[in-house]
């Protein structure tokens, strides 16, 4: 489903809060904070999850000189069970709260849900974004970090980040953003959970090509397609679908993935970044400033979700998948 914003709802500010071994990522030098502590002082990883959510909320206000008092919705998820450090930086903030769960896809679905409530004239001003805590999550998805469990090529690393951006009013010297696909579950038969690129590709590309069907649109209508989180394998896996339908190798150059370039070459980080605070790191820090510097004028951002849990691993469940899509411009 394709929704249009004739309003053009625009991103009035963003805050992205990292743990400390982002800082190896190439876009370090683009987030607004990043701590030395991954726990945020905090007793646990949980509790630190929810005070990096509540540290990149409070920039994106302090950015946008407002308080918690002007903020109509706060729009989020994450990753932990019941999504419980969303729900508590909530607590926190008291804002009028809608949680939702794309999983690594929740930090587009809010912004679209953002989008629409300004649409409607029911917000003056919305946060959104997602986050995520690698030990908090790869403890639950997957083993403890002490155990020191050996992971093949086609594994991903869970970041610590919190990505947030503040979605409001049309400003013509802003980002706009002009519409917004919500994608449909794909499954393609994938149980590896471990293989999360191969997973999450088939619903990328689906939610890409019912986009810009609707829109009549070409990829080269786009200075930018940036998915979040296929990772290198996975980005690879979606430009050869293009290619299968005919597209033209050198247009495919305009894809580009979050997670598949977050920690650059580094081989230990094996086929990437991911994570609800991968994608929203990035679109709501790099993306952000290259399309207020000018650089993008129009740029498509396709957050990617896996909809499983421990226990539908565990019951030998394949891994459903979606994909959701914000299209962005600078006038």
């Amino acid at each position: 489903m394709v929704i249009l914003f004739t309003s053009k709802p625009s991103i009035i500010a963003c805050g992205v809060a990292a743990g400390p071994l982002e800082q190896r990522s190439v876009f370090y030098s683009y987030f607004d904070s990043v701590a030395e502590d991954e726990r945020w002082g905090q007793k646990s990883n949980e509790q630190g999850h929810s005070k990096m959510i509540q540290e990149a909320c409070d920039i994106v206000m302090e950015k946008a000189k407002i308080k918690n008092l002007d903020v109509d919705f706060f729009l989020s998820g994450d990753l932990v069970n019941q999504m419980t450090p969303t729900n508590f930086a909530a607590r926190e903030l008291a804002i009028s709260f809608i949680g939702l769960f794309s999983a690594c896809a929740t930090s587009v679905s809010s912004v679209i849900v953002a989008s629409l409530l300004t649409e409607l004239g029911a917000s003056q001003y919305a946060i959104a974004g997602a986050a995520s805590q690698h030990n908090a999550i790869e403890r639950q998805f997957r083993y403890p970090i002490n155990y020191g469990f050996q992971k093949p090529a086609t594994a991903q690393w869970t970041v610590t980040a919190a990505g947030y951006a503040l979605i409001g009013k049309h400003d013509p010297n802003l980002p706009s953003i002009v519409a917004g696909t919500v994608g449909k579950v794909v499954d393609y038969g994938e149980v590896n959970p471990l293989h999360m690129g191969g997973a999450m590709a088939p619903a990328a590309y689906d939610t890409i090509t019912s986009h810009l069907k609707k829109r009549h649109q070409k990829i080269t209508d786009y200075d930018l397609i940036m998915t979040g989180d296929l990772g290198k394998i996975g980005l690879k896996i979606l430009k050869a679908m293009f290619a299968q339908s005919g597209e033209k190798q050198e247009d495919l150059e305009i894809f580009r993935d979050a997670g598949g370039e977050f920690y650059g070459e580094d081989e230990k980080f094996q086929a990437g970044a991911s994570g609800a605070g991968c994608s929203a790191s990035v679109f709501f820090s790099y993306i952000e400033q290259q399309l207020k510097t000018g650089r993008f004028k129009r740029v498509l951002l396709v957050a990617t979700g896996a909809l499983l849990s421990p226990l539908s691993y565990q019951q030998g469940e394949t891994i459903p998948c979606t994909a959701h899509a914000i299209e962005i411009t600078m006038e």
